[in-house]
């Protein structure tokens, strides 16, 4: 069993969260800045949101389960110094960029550091904390996250608008340098598999059909189904090589454990939801009031305000109660948020403040307590692995959402129309949270927690 952190992996776990934290914030500050990039550039908004935006949450995805399974083969540590190492040269590389390749090269290279630092710093907080920490752990870490993306189009308002789009790379640097200095002269912790090898070819058929896919989402045209098409197929040979292999990049074994199949398909269903809301909200809003972007952004603060708050408070519950009661309870208020949202008939903007803070409630609580239970259930040397796997599932519940919200929402009619389709789409998110409820119910209580973390050493 892991040690109580000494000041040592304190300062070594704040370091990692706080580089993690850059890949939530370089999803969403990029944004504001894409206008100006494009009028510097020559090019459409469209093709700069593709070239800087797409990639970069693409190659996130798909190089997640790799980035997690590096850190077992190597050490967490030096895959978060590695994963550092890239968005520091991403960041410079963007900031002298003289072209929109270049950008989107280096934006590439920042999405690489981010699939590399996330799943290294979950495993850390997995290996270096006992397990009546982690909870607190995850929810420190799960506010964290979500506040970095919240934060990301404000920041990147205002550095764009007192310099010029080049400030949000260079807004990467003092991030890293007091990340560095934290964990400088600290002793680190290097867990290396025992393993001889590093599966590349599997990660290749991983990245390679993780992409596809991903792209394949992202329209409705014969084209992309195709793509998609090839994207699943090009999945199969990879199960069927990581069956064989003695060292898997994904060992689907993992999935035999209950706690880390329910926790991980558990914020899957929830990141679905979410992120498609995000998408989908604005829209009818938009339709039906006419609302501008910062009163829109306004609103959907009561969302994220809610989950922050909540996730701080879930850690400690799930160490105190265990993960099942705290899971069960945040899955039902999003079921609640979701029904207070249907029952509003959206007559005003305002209808969606109580509904959003009760999904963001629930999301908040439900998170910290799945992860904690999900890695909990994982021995320590496929721990990095682990995280890879959740992280990928969370992500491509999140492209599945916006995916499924483009063939169901279609806001070409009139008030009555629209709001039918809203509810059309309200009530598969409400079938997808009834998936996670019970997931929810089927993860470890508190008692629980201990002979599952002694059964995987």
């Amino acid at each position: 069993m892991a040690d109580h952190p000494g000041h040592g992996v304190a300062r070594r776990l704040f370091a990692a969260r706080l580089t993690a934290s850059l890949m939530p914030l370089n999803s969403t500050m990029i944004a504001v800045a894409v206008p100006a990039v494009a009028v510097e550039f020559g090019y459409s908004v469209t093709t700069v949101t593709q070239a800087l935006v797409a990639t970069y949450l693409i190659t996130a995805i798909a190089l997640q389960s790799p980035g997690g399974k590096l850190a077992d083969r190597f050490g967490q540590w030096r895959v978060v110094s590695l994963g550092q190492l890239a968005i520091a040269a991403g960041a410079v590389l963007g900031l002298v960029a003289p072209n929109l390749a270049v950008l989107t090269v280096a934006r590439v290279l920042m999405a690489c550091g981010g699939a590399l630092v996330v799943p290294a710093t979950i495993a850390l907080m997995r290996l270096e904390l006992p397990p009546e920490r982690r909870g607190r752990a995850f929810g420190t870490f799960g506010a964290i996250m979500a506040l970095a993306a919240a934060i990301g189009p404000i920041l990147g308002g205002v550095l764009v608008e007192a310099f010029s789009w080049e400030a949000v790379f260079l807004a990467n640097v003092p991030v890293l340098a007091v990340s560095a200095l934290v964990a400088a002269n600290v002793p680190l912790a290097v867990r290396p598999s025992p393993a001889t090898h590093f599966d590349w070819f599997g990660s290749a058929l991983l990245t390679v059909g993780l992409v596809l896919v991903v792209v394949g989402t992202q329209g409705g045209r014969a084209s992309s189904l195709l793509v998609l098409a090839l994207g699943v197929a090009a999945l199969i040979p990879f199960g069927w090589w990581e069956s064989r292999t003695r060292d898997p990049v994904v060992d689907f074994r993992l999935f035999r454990s209950v706690p880390f199949a329910a926790g991980s398909l558990l914020i899957a269903l929830q990141n679905l939801v979410m992120y498609a809301l995000l998408f989908e909200l604005p829209l009818v809003l938009h339709d039906l009031f006419e609302l501008n972007a910062q009163a829109i952004g306004q609103l959907l603060t009561f969302l994220t305000a809610a989950m922050v708050a909540m996730s701080l408070l879930a850690g400690r519950l799930t160490d105190r109660l265990g993960p099942r009661p705290v899971a069960l309870a945040g899955a039902l208020l999003c079921l609640g948020g979701l029904l207070a949202l249907d029952r509003s008939g959206l007559s005003t903007p305002g209808d969606v403040r109580i509904p959003l803070v009760l999904l963001g409630a629930g999301l908040g609580l439900s998170s910290p307590a799945a992860q904690s239970a999900s890695l909990s259930a994982v021995a320590p040397g496929q721990s990095g692995m682990a995280a890879g796997v959740a992280s990928t599932m969370r992500y491509l519940g999140a492209v599945i959402g916006i995916a499924l919200l483009g063939r169901l929402l279609d806001l070409d009619g009139s008030r009555a129309q629209v709001l039918a389709e809203h509810r059309a789409v309200l009530a598969v998110f409400a079938v997808t949270l009834v998936g996670s409820l019970v997931c929810a119910a089927v993860l470890p209580r508190r008692e629980a927690m201990a002979v599952l973390d002694e059964k995987s050493g």
